[in-house]
């Protein structure tokens, strides 16, 4: 059945990796340093927390013979507190990173979509589907119908006004 087609005519199908796409452009890179740069020093002062940690079990686990019941339990009940404290505070700064790349990611994707429309348009596809979202039951595409890196380089260009 060819949909109102000519039954000669060839339909082009592309598919494409949008947020491959999206973070191998040049404003996606910059966009991911930039995250980098402002939650690396987050980072450093979880690992910092996580080795507080892993110095106050040692102590425990070390001095477990020594300690007095209530300094045992004490050390315990810190480490439990800290732990905790520390696992909230990383769930916290992870849910900020994933909202601050979505963020960044949204306020490219117009401009992606108008490149992956240009470049469709211009290159005779009559279809682009997203095989980098799992929710897209592609289970096989030729490597001549991948766009991804014909797309980046078209957004680089900036030749697609947005």
């Amino acid at each position: 059945m060819a949909f109102g087609l000519n039954a000669q005519t060839h339909t082009k199908v592309g598919v494409i990796n949008i947020q491959e796409a999206l973070v191998s452009t040049k404003d996606g890179k910059k966009a991911t340093q930039e995250l980098d740069n402002k939650f690396l020093p987050e980072q450093k002062a979880f690992d910092a927390r996580q080795n507080e940690l892993i110095q106050l079990q040692d102590q425990l686990t070390k001095g477990s013979a020594v300690l007095s019941d209530e300094k045992r339990n004490e050390l315990a009940r810190d480490i439990d507190e800290k732990k905790k404290r520390l696992e909230r505070d990383m769930q916290d700064a992870e849910d900020d990173l994933k909202a601050e790349q979505q963020k960044l990611l949204q306020s490219m994707a117009a401009r992606m979509t108008a490149v992956i429309s240009k470049y469709s348009q211009d290159n005779g596809f009559m279809l682009v589907i997203d095989i980098g979202n799992q929710n897209t039951p592609v289970l096989f595409a030729a490597g001549g119908v991948d766009i991804t890196q014909d797309v980046i380089e078209l957004y680089d260009k900036g030749t697609v006004a947005h």
